[in-house]
């Protein structure tokens, strides 16, 4: 099979952040693009990612680096001018600072969306995927929604493109295994002052690590036609086993959900389940849509009726033993 990213100029926006770093990184190990090039706001971590790379000489013949805003429609207009491929990436995430600033969170992770949309098809790119998460599926919290409209933006920008050749298509994903926002690193730091705060204990979560999140936007570009969301067969945890693997000294405490947050999270409702597909290891959510061709993905599997996906009705479970051996193989123990 012929590399898909061979001789490719891919943008790549929040580029600085860890999904884009590892992002870089298998692209660098596994496949030869042309450029890619990172677009993001903070020049510092741009820096420090430049750093990171400067031994490595197929890293400065492909990287470029962009400072810029998603949410400035020129600047990514001309980020993207002779980009064959978009991985976007860039959003606010963080929980609690959404709820804070609403409209800032709005205008990076709805308006920006409209930015890519709009300069992929004026600029001719071929195909873009963008990056959504568990909590899109019906949203608890403002983050969560903003991801909700994202998506809805992505898929229905198909029937944008008329006779155009740009392909837009989501992949969407839980909570990834040491990311900025994960609670593995708050919970290390707390285990060193002796006492682990935990929302609540029958909580559950799914789990990705970062390479794995990267394999499913390569294989994203690879299959998608243009209006799927890509949603991959992951393992849930519970938080207490989580705890037990961390910080199985420390004490327990318990301090109520916040503002926004669920028991359980959803990757795939009834609802959407009946217009998915099962491809190998992932979930393709098709389009309803007019644009959309149903022998698209036609060898792959309908879902059984009143299927759905959560991290509580998952048939795929890590133990304390299983989730210790990963955090290792992630470098977090």
């Amino acid at each position: 099979m012929s590399d898909i990213f061979e001789d490719k100029t891919i943008l790549l926006t929040g580029g600085t952040g860890s999904f884009g770093s590892k992002f870089i990184e298998v692209m660098l190990r596994e496949h030869n693009p042309k450029a890619i090039r990172v677009y993001s706001r903070n020049e510092l971590k741009q820096l420090e990612l430049e750093r990171r790379f400067a031994g490595n000489e197929k890293a400065q013949r492909a990287l470029r680096f962009f400072i810029g805003d998603v949410r400035d429609k020129q600047r990514v207009s001309r980020a993207m001018n002779g980009v064959d491929f978009v991985v976007h990436a860039a959003a606010m995430k963080h929980v609690p600072i959404c709820e804070y600033n609403p409209i800032e969170a709005m205008k990076t992770n709805i308006m920006g969306a409209e930015s890519i949309i709009d300069a992929a098809i004026d600029n001719g790119v071929s195909k873009v995927v963008a990056i959504s998460t568990d909590k899109a599926v019906e949203p608890a919290n403002l983050y969560g929604a903003t991801k909700m409209v994202s998506e809805k933006l992505f898929v229905q920008a198909n029937s944008y493109v008329g006779t155009r050749k740009t392909r837009f298509s989501c992949v969407r994903y839980g909570n990834v295994i040491g990311s900025s926002g994960s609670v593995i690193p708050l919970f290390k730091r707390q285990a060193e002052k002796g006492e682990v705060t935990i929302t609540d204990e029958r909580m559950t979560r799914f789990w990705i690590t970062l390479e794995g999140g990267v394999k499913l936007v390569t294989k994203a570009f690879e299959i998608m036609h243009g209006g799927e969301i890509l949603v991959p067969r992951i393992p849930s945890t519970k938080i207490t086993d989580l705890v037990d693997a961390i910080a199985p000294n420390a004490k327990r405490k318990t301090i109520g959900i916040r503002p926004g947050e669920k028991l359980h999270e959803i990757l795939l409702t009834e609802e959407e389940a009946r217009h998915t597909r099962r491809l190998d290891d992932t979930y393709v959510i098709e389009p309803e849509q007019p644009f959309w061709e149903t022998k698209n993905h036609s060898q792959a599997k309908p879902l059984t009726e009143g299927f759905s996906y959560s991290s509580d009705n998952n048939d795929w479970w890590l133990n304390k033993e299983e989730i210790i051996k990963l955090l290792k193989k992630e470098g977090w123990l």
